[in-house]
């Protein structure tokens, strides 16, 4: 009496076990009304498979599983908690193979004492050691790998599909394996075979993806360090002009001194000097905003050394929804990106930089053309550089216009490499 009894205990831990398996592996939220909908399934589901293990048999119970749980619980878990079929179909078929490992501990320990009891609870223990092991060190990893792609969720569900189709077939439906059938045995120690070539294959690919991602945020962290460090020296360029300026009461004694004496000569070369010193660290005023004319300040210079007309019409208020180095990062990348391109063109009449800055809705638009030597190619909208090392400052361009919601183009058109963005 007390085997059944412990029976049907065993019998309930592992419908019981087998939906927290697929609570854990769909990743649904415990909250109190979810706990409450999961357990009335859980009775609903008991009292199903009591009641047809009384009417029919174990046998055929076994056999109408699929039906009665299996299947029910794809829907459930796809129609009313929102989650994808295709993650509800392989965690149903997973949590069906994690069943295995309590049952493989309560045969080894029913055949070590001889005892159908034992076997019942020893299996029931496992059950319990083996929800707190996935839950604790599986769970998460495998929502992860279900939801990276459909490859890998269908890859994932691979073994556990072809296990449950073999157990049904050979020990449920049949006994063929039981019968020692020589393809039944080999089938699976192949099939795990494979899987684990293939997982190793793909596992690989994925990892030199994560690498290559790596390297590629790297790189824009350097990219973002130096623009805060160029920015930073262009502040002290202007806290320079800003110094010089305070100092003219030092330049026109001098002058008046030197007037005293009439030193015409030393007057006019003293001017030059102090002329060329003023425009080397004051700022061009373009518009409104001071980090902008920082910014194409510095690189007007860059281009005029060059041999490069470049044309700026900046029309923004003092106030930009950026940092100071996001706005230094997009626009020293632009910039810099339209000189290399522009000055390796023969004729200099021929290198041209035309920028237009403006400001719409509270949105920072940015219109940059560049004459080119060699033209650019476009793919999948990025340019393509093969030099090593080069594009991740027009990845960089892009990374701060998506991250404020804003979109952005780069096209080759009559002769014009140009990038256009709206944020």
């Amino acid at each position: 009496m007390i085997v059944t009894v412990i029976g049907l205990l065993r019998f309930g831990c592992s419908l019981v076990f087998g939906i927290a398996v697929l609570v854990l592996f769909t990743g649904i939220e415990l909250t109190r009304k979810n706990k409450l909908i999961l357990s009335l399934l859980c009775a609903i589901f008991l009292f199903i498979q009591t009641a047809c293990w009384w009417s029919f048999g174990l046998d055929l119970t076994s056999k109408l599983y699929p039906l009665m749980i299996h299947l029910p619980l794809i829907f459930i878990f796809s129609l009313y908690y929102k989650r994808p079929w295709l993650i509800s179909a392989v965690s149903v078929l997973s949590g069906y193979l994690c069943c295995q490992a309590p049952r493989w501990v309560g045969f080894l320990a029913g055949a070590a004492l001889g005892s159908r009891l034992a076997d019942h609870i020893f299996y029931v223990g496992a059950v319990f050691l083996s929800y707190y092991f996935l839950k604790k060190y599986v769970a998460g990893s495998i929502r992860k790998f279900m939801e990276i792609s459909t490859k890998s969720c269908l890859f994932l569900g691979g073994v556990p599909l072809f296990y449950y189709l073999f157990d049904y077939t050979t020990t449920i439906i049949t006994d063929v394996l039981y019968r020692g059938t020589k393809w039944a045995v080999q089938f699976m120690p192949s099939t795990v075979s494979v899987f684990y070539f293939v997982f190793v294959i793909l596992y690989y690919a994925e990892t030199q993806k994560q690498v290559a991602l790596q390297r590629e945020r790297d790189m824009l962290d350097t990219q973002f360090r130096l623009a805060q460090a160029e920015f930073a020296s262009l502040r002290q360029l202007q806290q320079n002009a800003a110094s010089y300026r305070h100092d003219m009461r030092h330049h026109f004694s001098l002058l008046q001194g030197l007037a005293s004496k009439e030193h015409i000569e030393e007057i006019k070369e003293y001017l030059r000097t102090a002329q060329s010193d003023m425009d080397a660290i004051t700022p061009i005023r373009f518009c409104e905003n001071e980090t902008v004319n920082l910014i194409l300040s510095t690189f007007a210079a860059k281009a005029k050394h060059s041999g490069i007309l470049l044309t700026i019409d900046a029309k923004l208020p003092d106030s930009l929804p950026f940092s100071d180095t996001e706005l230094c990062s997009l626009l020293s990348n632009a910039l810099e990106n339209a000189i290399n391109a522009s000055k390796n063109i023969i004729d200099n009449t021929e290198r041209i930089i035309l920028l237009r800055m403006y400001s719409k809705n509270n949105k920072l638009c940015i219109d940059l053309r560049n004459s080119y030597q060699i033209e650019p190619t476009i793919h999948q909208g990025m340019p393509v550089s093969k030099e090593q090392g080069h594009g991740i400052g027009t990845k960089s361009m892009a990374h701060i216009v998506e991250k404020h919601g804003g979109v952005f183009q780069f096209s080759v058109k009559d002769g014009w490499f140009i990038f256009q963005a709206t944020t």
